[in-house]
């Protein structure tokens, strides 16, 4: 296997070749760990660089295999994951120069079951400060490798740049109000936002407990498939988990014929409120490519969402100053204005204000689930428009984080899982993206029909330009 591209090579096609010792994982290591050192000065994706732990875990996978132990597709693969993981005695900050020198004493549960599958660690990937939607004042941004002005999509800003630039084969992120979707949307992956309590979250930094969804995100749906594969179930260090049992999900993909009798619910309505004609038009096509194959649809109405947003960020916001409760305010010294704005924020919130706030999600929760009686899935955008630039972002969130999240804060306050990926690019080149809704626990179901899309489409096999 030729290695002037294989940083571009799906994982599960790279998986293949190292089960058959076409290529070794030292190969495959040594070759991405030579792209992080060439492009990543400009990407700024990667916080921690483990060279020295890859190259051993690389060592370890080629001599198992060579043993004939084979762990399944992730054995031998290099991976990234976002610097909320605890990592044992590696840095962990979660994007805080409050934690600059903290190193966790064990591992994060989806790192031990990475490690457990044979994978490659190849670092710790940049985010914003505690997940929220501004980077630290003192750390660096991540920058979008489609275009420099474009937003990269937060918290998990650099699982989604070093996945989109060829510098891992997939990555784990975290989505409270859309971190795991809006990054996959602005660099063009495949991202999952799993069932609430499908991935543990022990040993990581939390932004708000009950919303909080870590999940893999990826070049495809299948490479995702392999990823979730590896990650999901239950975790006796982390009670929230769930005990139902985990498919194959990539066993489960069934190529084209996917998407065959899925009933695919639209409301034109909810989406054109916000969104513009050219994502209208974007999704329209995404829809029809899945009515083609095999798909039907039909109207439903959208849950209004508009007593849940009265309330949702006082919620969030609450839970985050919960979080920080140690170390705010008494080093408030340390934390950038954004965070320390949302933990105020969370900290003025009264009693009356979360109560209602309860209400309101169960409410919408159960009006989720009615929506899903006659439906199995609903589709939507991730933005109202193509990524946007940074400075758009700002203008939006300034105003409320309701005019960027609208789409996406919702499916955290229900737990649903979604599927992002990739539908089109504007003229001039920013990356468009779409969200499959399921029901809880139908990840199986979402990522047999995104796969399905991407054997009729080819958005999700562009890559930057120049890189």
């Amino acid at each position: 296997m030729a290695l002037d591209d294989i940083h571009y090579q799906s994982l599960t096609t790279v998986a293949k070749h190292i089960q058959n010792r076409d290529i070794s994982p030292v190969e495959v290591t040594e070759a991405i760990l030579s792209r992080i050192e060439t492009y990543d000065q400009g990407l700024n994706s990667y916080t921690t660089i483990t060279s020295d732990l890859a190259i051993a875990q690389a060592r370890k996978a080629e001599a198992e295999i060579g043993k004939g132990i084979y762990r399944g597709p992730m054995h031998g693969i290099p991976i990234a994951v976002k610097d909320l993981c605890f990592t044992q005695g590696i840095t962990t900050t979660g994007g805080m120069t409050i934690y600059a020198d903290f190193k966790p004493d064990h591992d994060a549960t989806v790192v031990t079951k990475l490690a457990d599958a044979g994978s490659v660690l190849l670092g710790k990937l940049h985010m914003t400060e505690g997940a929220t939607l501004e980077h630290h004042p003192d750390m660096p941004e991540p920058v979008n490798p489609w275009k420099s002005d474009l937003w990269t999509g937060v918290s998990s800003s650099g699982s989604g740049v070093s996945a989109a630039a060829g510098l891992a084969y997939a990555t784990i992120g975290s989505d409270t109000g859309g971190s795991i979707r809006f990054p996959a949307a602005c660099n063009g992956l495949t991202g999952v936002k799993p069932t609430w309590g499908l991935i543990s979250r022990f040993g990581i930094f939390d932004l708000a407990a009950t919303y909080d969804h870590l999940g893999p995100m990826a070049r495809s749906a299948a490479d995702a498939a392999v990823m979730l594969q590896t990650l999901a179930g239950w975790d006796a260090k982390d009670t929230t988990t769930l005990t139902a049992p985990i498919p194959n999900y990539y066993d489960e993909l069934d190529g084209i014929y996917g998407a065959r009798g899925i009933k695919i619910g639209l409301d034109w309505d909810f989406v054109g409120t916000d969104a513009d004609p050219v994502t209208i038009g974007f999704l329209e096509d995404a829809v029809a490519a899945l009515v083609e194959i095999g798909a039907t649809t039909r109207p439903v109405k959208f849950p209004s969402i508009t007593a849940l947003l009265e309330h949702n960020m006082a919620m969030t916001m609450a839970e985050t100053a919960a979080h920080h409760d140690k170390t705010y305010p008494s080093r408030k010294d340390m934390y950038g204005p954004g965070l320390a704005a949302m933990i105020d924020s969370g900290r003025d919130a009264t009693a009356i204000d979360i109560g209602k706030g309860i209400i309101e999600r169960y409410k919408f929760r159960g009006a989720m689930a009615a929506m899903f009686t006659d439906i199995d899935i609903f589709v939507m955008p991730v933005f109202r428009l193509g990524t946007p630039t940074w400075s758009e972002v700002r203008a939006s969130v300034a105003e409320s984080f309701d005019t960027i999240g609208k789409f996406t804060s919702p499916i955290n306050a229900t737990g649903n899982p979604t599927v992002t990926l990739p539908c089109g690019y504007t003229e001039d080149g920013r990356p468009v993206a779409f969200q499959l809704v399921g029901k809880h626990g139908s990840e199986a179901m979402l990522l047999k029909v995104a796969h399905a899309y991407q054997q009729a489409t080819d958005w999700h096999t562009r890559r930057p330009p120049g890189l």
